[in-house]
């Protein structure tokens, strides 16, 4: 995970930035993690929900969504690792909520670890 000087976990400033300005009154974003392959942007925490940025949507649209906590009903933990097993090239986030699943890759496992770990804390 890449080290941060201030503020939350991120990767880059834009998402970041993006995540903040859709923040309700008093939440608080915890980490914003950058997501590998097509479709998926990013995956923001905050303290009340899950944000995930689509790309795949056609006419090249973009959608933000929001998962409540409370919603999510199974988070699983991907990995693809090195045939010798030391190490994950990338990580995934496999996320069911209300019925449908999201799917977040990750480069590297430390990104993907913390957000599974945070999510399944705060799930009830």
């Amino acid at each position: 995970m890449q080290a941060q000087t201030q503020g939350p976990a991120h990767d880059k400033p834009e998402q970041l930035q993006t995540v903040q300005e859709g923040l309700l009154q008093g939440e608080q974003v915890m980490a914003v993690f950058d997501g590998k392959g097509s479709g998926t942007g990013f995956l923001g925490i905050t303290d009340r929900r899950i944000i995930i940025q689509d790309n795949s949507f056609v006419g090249k649209r973009t959608a933000l969504t929001s998962i409540p906590y409370s919603r999510v009903s199974a988070i699983s933990f991907v990995s693809d690792k090195s045939m010798f097993g030391k190490f994950a090239s990338s990580s995934a986030l496999a996320i069911t909520a209300g019925g449908k699943d999201y799917e977040v890759e990750f480069r590297g496992h430390d990104k993907a670890k913390y957000a599974h770990d945070v999510i399944l804390f705060h799930m009830k």
